[in-house]
């Protein structure tokens, strides 16, 4: 016998497992029931996350010109990759955090500056420059995944959206990503949440361009930030989260906490390495966790500069430039 393609995991809310070419593994795309027929997140720009799909809505009787509203927890191409496909042959609309509407309309453009951005930052931080441009070449690639979008509800923290019969308040959650908003239905306590809390891993707090912004912004705080939206969403009364990947979370608050108490257990290891002076965030990496595979690179580099951001608006490390490279050093 063929195995189901979706499982219902809340009334009305059929989980729909799509592949990815990525480490993380399948996406959890999320069907709603009701008015309007709701799709949350759509799987990577390939042929075998659009047959998953289709074959997938097929096993409840329905087809993808039946979705009328397309919605996008965040920006990465695994949730977004194939959202202009299922647009045009739905006609549906298509939800998103409001200022991701720009990015979305100019995708490839908008994926170009993201790259020279992080490549910048890789500079900045002590990556050699061979390697950088290495990364550059495999990052294209990975963009190829990804979709332009036209959106047609622009989102704002503190709105509500209606999916599938079903109100649920909006809520921007950065951190991941510039553009993380989870959707809670209050009075049952289901949350979809995309990737802002996983169950087997730490989400990534990547270091990416501020949305929309030119390629000399300053750089963000990605991981300071991500704390700040983990602890409020701690705060909210969260029964079941349903995951970008892997399975759903029915305690937040003890896996929060937990997520949280690794930050700073990391963030002091850290700390550890800069008593006999300053170094880049690139030499701290290679101290942490030595030669790393280059597709590596940048994610090691991001958790690197989170932490030592953190430590930094703690008052115990100050960021200097030496040598035309952004180092870091304990006080």
């Amino acid at each position: 016998m063929t195995a189901q393609l979706s499982s219902e995991v809340a009334p009305g809310v059929h989980r729909i497992p799509v592949p990815t070419p990525f480490a993380v593994g399948a996406v959890n795309c999320f069907l709603l029931r009701g008015s309007p027929l709701t799709l949350v997140d759509t799987g990577p720009g390939s042929a075998a996350a659009l047959d998953v799909l289709e074959r997938a809505l097929a096993e409840l009787r329905l087809q993808v010109s039946d979705l009328e509203l397309i919605v996008l927890t965040h920006q990465h191409m695994d949730h977004e990759g194939i959202v202009e496909i299922l647009v045009r042959r739905s006609d549906a609309e298509l939800a998103a955090y409001g200022p991701l509407r720009h990015w979305l309309a100019d995708y490839r453009a908008s994926a170009r500056a993201d790259d020279a951005y992080a490549q910048a930052v890789m500079r900045q931080h002590g990556l050699p420059a061979d390697l950088t441009a290495l990364l550059g070449v495999l990052a294209a690639g990975m963009y190829a995944y990804g979709s332009p979008g036209s959106v047609t509800i622009a989102l704002a923290d503190g709105e509500s959206l209606s999916m599938g019969g079903r109100e649920f308040s909006v809520h921007h959650r950065p951190g991941h990503s510039p553009s993380d908003i989870v959707f809670l239905h209050e009075p049952s306590g289901l949350m979809l949440g995309g990737d802002h809390l996983l169950a087997h891993i730490s989400s990534n707090a990547l270091v990416g361009r501020p949305l929309n912004a030119p390629l000399e912004t300053a750089r963000p705080q990605p991981l300071v930030t991500y704390s700040e939206s983990l602890a409020a969403t701690r705060l909210m009364p969260v029964s079941l989260l349903l995951t970008g990947h892997g399975e759903p979370i029915r305690d937040h608050r003890t896996l929060i906490d937990a997520r949280l108490n690794a930050q700073r257990r990391r963030a002091g290891q850290i700390l550890g390495l800069l008593t006999d002076g300053p170094l880049s965030a690139h030499a701290i990496a290679q101290r942490m966790w030595g030669e790393v595979a280059i597709t590596q690179a940048y994610l090691t580099i991001s958790e690197t500069l989170g932490h030592l951001d953190l430590l930094v608006r703690d008052g115990s490390v100050r960021e200097v430039e030496a040598a035309g490279l952004r180092m870091f050093e304990a006080l």
